[in-house]
């Protein structure tokens, strides 16, 4: 007998463990008759070796397991292969902090080769959590198969994908704008980089013109914005956040269309402090209904001014170090005051000097957004510096082309929009990392600066002795290359390349990538051009993004904010299962709303089937030997054979679409509604009567059915479904089960007709008991009104059923409905429930014009609320969704009062 409550702590890891043993986790060997519908792959997005599972892997890994899971049972050979990224800069973070804390010497008083010793050490140690923490989940990789991003076979495919890119002219170094993180010294990606609203100012400067020249300048307009008035000016105004960097400006922009400026563009200003000579130039970028509509350019310092700068041909002036203090290398004309001077001590200092210099015109307060490097927490310099490169553009081409065409689709198509954008409009991708833990970049530089691209440092010998005609000193490149450089490769390196292995040839390309929408152009779009271009196939036929893990106001979950939901605190207190389950059934939204208590309630449905389960063993519903469902006779068991069979298909519909919502909906509604509330229910008659033969076939129809329901939930709560099959007597491993089955003659429309007509009514009666508030104990007569033939022997039929679901001390046929009686339909037949002697009929008057009152008062409160244009304009989304939902529910309540108001009229 099964225990009263399913134990998750006990069973979880237990079961585990079995499945690791039985090794289902890997693709079951080959088939002669294999073709390549009969493979299914999916590579897992590694998480940071540095990482522990957080809910947003939760819910990414849930949506893979189930498709690993459903499709294994489906017979294919699976292949769910794991890993996890070397994550540069964040595992170099850790490392660095724990030397520090246990008093050794920093990484560069240690050196490279000691350095990267500690953090293999430390990887050796601690690397593993994020893997063990998703066995806890349910993961059902193949683990024998895990890859490490760093892993040797990896290592040599990132070599010689980057000595093919560069040979190929795909690889090339130049001096370009970067993210410059000043605290570790590097290069870092978008992705790293952290946007924070911060308080500050536009400074505004007057910055002279040369050789004497003066303009006319409106400072007074009509109502029709025409100016009315001007002075003469023989200085112009710019604004910026960031005055430390005029010290690099090498021109001054204006739109080519704005008049006011029209008779300046190509002349020149004089830099202040620097005496710098630079032009005025008409670019687009200038807006003119923005502050002067003039804008310094600093090539150097800003993204947008390096492209005015490009288009103009102003020089690119550097006037920071790696650690963002002031230099002169390049700017000769700098002040030596401001040498070695931190950027923001140097932004006081000039501040103060054009104050002093009269230069100052206008200080603006403002709140504006700025660039923080996520780990390091310092404000990000847009930096010029020596970097190596991808064209992007060029392998952006095929892998457009392959979505366009279909070779690989999007689910949500609409995401296709994002990669579309991206790709269309994509910059070089800068790949080189000031790091040390990472692939180190296979270059090698001669004592000239020749630089030789080779897959191991022989080679590059050898290069080298061709060029120089002897043997030549050479220094490797110290940087390492971005980390999403190795993810790029994930699908194909993970699985053997550059050798033609089996794997390759049998899972690539793989079938699905599930991941987030944050990552279509770091990784998904990067993956289709390296597949691509390497394998010429694309990575995926499939890209299923799921939604962003919000709390329940829909709010992004911070540490700082307190609503953090930890999976593993979950796991720890409800089991992985109640988990998996709210994971997939809440994943249909882009922005998923959580709480802890939705989980509660799913653990609840996982009780749910646990109780009938008991219930079943209880009524002694067990396996029978050669039971064939397709014989059955009994009205209850054809239709319920007729709704598995419904479910199954639904559920596999849905699956197969990454539709996971709508299979786990379908599982619920089947379990929950049908099968416990309504089939068990409808069963308890037949288990206590004196039907022998009705009793041995509901017996073995319920045992029936509860198997081929734990099959059918096993993808997505598949701890609880493998103790209930062990429990029950299940022949192997449930996870080793093959997907049910059914012939579409299983479905009995006359079954399917005469128990929805039974289950509608029962339906209706317990609707209307609850709307007039019927006292849960009372027992009004139930009335059928003139039914026809087949109605009226249904009635008889199912009499007892009636009394005991609906709760009514009589059924009974008449022509008309008795007087005191609230008359409904259901379906086709008419009904009345006499209710005039067992409620209040004026108490009840006065409930239900008072709960419209309410109803009403709340429509009002929230329609003033969604009716003011700043309330609307100025709160966050889910607050203004939050007043939607909560009009909706008060308009559907106060129908639902009317409606029971003019029930009560009619007694």
């Amino acid at each position: 007998m099964l225990e009263k409550t399913f134990d998750p702590k006990a069973a979880e890891p237990r079961h585990y463990a079995q499945w690791e043993a039985s090794g289902l986790f890997a693709p079951r060997d080959r088939a002669a008759t294999d073709g390549a519908a009969d493979a299914y792959s999916i590579v897992i997005p590694p998480p940071n070796v540095t990482g522990s599972l957080h809910i947003g892997h939760a819910l990414n890994n849930t949506l893979q397991d189930i498709l690993a899971r459903y499709h294994r049972m489906r017979g294919k050979a699976v292949l769910w292969l794991p890993g996890t990224d070397h994550a540069g800069i964040a595992t170099q973070m850790v490392v660095e902090r724990k030397l520090a804390a246990e008093g050794n010497v920093g990484r560069r008083d240690m050196g490279r080769e000691a350095f990267i010793e500690k953090v293999w050490e430390w990887k050796a140690e601690s690397g593993g959590n994020i893997v063990r923490q998703l066995r806890r989940l349910g993961a059902s990789c193949d683990w024998s198969r895990e890859r490490f991003t760093l892993d040797e076979g990896l290592n040599a495919a990132v070599r010689k994908v980057f000595v093919q890119l560069h040979k190929d002219g795909l690889i090339y170094r130049d001096k370009r704008l970067v993210n410059w993180d000043p605290h570790f010294q590097t290069a870092i990606s978008d992705l790293e980089v952290e946007q924070k609203e911060m308080e500050g100012a536009y400074w505004h400067f007057a910055y002279p013109l040369a050789d004497g020249v003066t303009y006319e300048h409106p400072v007074a307009f009509d109502e029709d914005g025409k100016a009315t008035e001007w002075e003469t000016r023989g200085y112009i105004v710019v604004a910026t956040t960031r005055p430390e960097t005029m010290l690099g400006d090498t021109g001054v922009a204006v739109h080519p269309d704005d008049e006011r400026y029209a008779g300046l563009v190509g002349k020149s200003v004089i830099l202040p402090i620097t005496g710098r000579r630079i032009p005025i130039v008409a670019d687009d970028y200038a807006d003119p209904t923005k502050g002067s509509g003039a804008v310094k350019i600093t090539p150097a310092h800003d993204f947008n001014d390096f492209g005015v700068g490009k288009r103009a041909g102003l020089a690119a002036l550097n006037i920071m170090d790696s650690q963002a203090r002031i230099t002169a290398a390049d700017t000769p004309d700098v002040p030596a005051e401001y040498e070695g001077m931190d950027r923001f001590e140097a932004r006081k200092a000039i501040v103060a000097r054009a104050e002093e210099d009269g230069w100052l015109k206008a200080v603006e307060k403002t709140k504006h957004v700025v660039p923080h490097g996520d780990r390091s927490g310092v404000v990000i310099e847009p930096w010029l510096t020596d970097q190596w490169y991808v064209d992007a553009k060029t392998l952006a081409q095929p892998a457009i082309k392959a979505v366009e065409q279909g070779d690989t689709t999007f689910e949500p198509a609409s995401y296709s929009k994002i990669y579309f954008e991206w790709l269309r409009n994509i910059e070089p991708w800068c790949i080189s990392r000031q790091l040390w833990w990472g692939h180190q970049i296979p270059a090698w530089y001669g004592p000239d600066g020749e630089i030789f691209v080779a897959e191991t440092e022989d080679d590059a010998r050898a290069a080298a002795r061709e060029h120089y005609g002897a043997e030549t000193a050479l220094t490797r490149d110290e940087d390492v290359l971005d980390t999403w450089f190795s993810s790029a490769l994930w699908p194909f390196s993970t699985m053997g390349w550059p050798e033609k292995t089996e794997d390759l040839e049998r899972f690539y390309p793989t079938s699905d990538l599930v991941t987030a929408a944050d990552i279509i152009f770091f990784w998904v779009a990067r993956m289709m051009m390296m597949g691509l271009h390497f394998m010429d196939e694309v990575p995926f036929r499939r890209v299923i993004i799921n939604g962003l893990v919000r709390d329940e106001k829909g709010q992004k979950m911070a540490k700082s904010k307190g609503n953090v939901i930890d999976p593993l605190t979950i796991i720890d207190r409800l089991g992985a299962d109640p988990l998996r389950f709210t994971m997939a059934i809440l994943s249909g939204t882009r922005d998923i709303k959580l709480s802890e208590q939705r989980i509660e309630g799913y653990r609840n449905f996982g009780t749910k089937l646990w109780n009938a389960a008991r219930f079943a063993q209880m009524n002694e519903a067990a396996r029978v030997e050669g039971f064939d469902p397709a014989t059955v006779e009994q009205t209850i068991n054809r239709w319920i054979r007729g709704e598995l069979v419904k479910a199954e298909r639904q559920v596999a519909d849905a699956i197969e679409g990454g539709r996971f919502d709508d299979a786990a909906g379908a599982l619920y509604r089947f379990i929950w509604n049908v099968f416990c509330d309504w089939y068990l229910e409808l069963a308890k008659p037949v288990f206590g009567g004196a039907d022998e033969a009705a009793k041995a076939e509901t017996r073995a129809m319920t045992a029936w059915t509860l198997d081929q329901t734990i099959k059918l939930l096993h993808p997505v709560m598949p701890f609880i479904t493998e103790e209930l099959w062990e429990q029950l007597g299940g022949e192997g491993l449930v996870m080793g089960a093959e997907w049910p089955a059914f012939p579409d003659a299983f479905v009995d429309a006359d079954a399917e007709t005469e128990i929805g007509w039974l289950v509608d009514l029962v339906t209706e009666v317990r609707a209307l008991r609850g709307e007039m508030n019927v006292p849960p104990s009372a027992k009004p007569p139930l009335t059928i009104v003139a039914p026809d033939g087949q109605t009226a022997a249904r009635v008889e039929r199912h009499r007892d059923l009636l009394l005991t679901l609906a709760r009514v001390s009589a059924v009974q046929t008449a022509d008309a409905a008795p007087a005191g009686a609230v008359t409904f339909v259901s379906g086709s037949t008419t009904a009345a429930l006499a209710l005039a002697d067992l409620i209040d009929l004026a108490a009840e008057r006065a409930r239900l014009e008072k709960a419209v009152a309410d109803f009403e008062s709340d429509i009002g409160h929230v329609n003033k609320k969604l009716g003011n244009p700043n309330f609307v304009a100025r709160a966050a989304p889910e607050v203004v969704d939050e007043q939607r939902e909560k009009l909706a529910a008060a308009e559907a309540g106060k129908a639902k009062m009317l409606a029971a108001l003019k029930r009560l009229e009619s007694l």
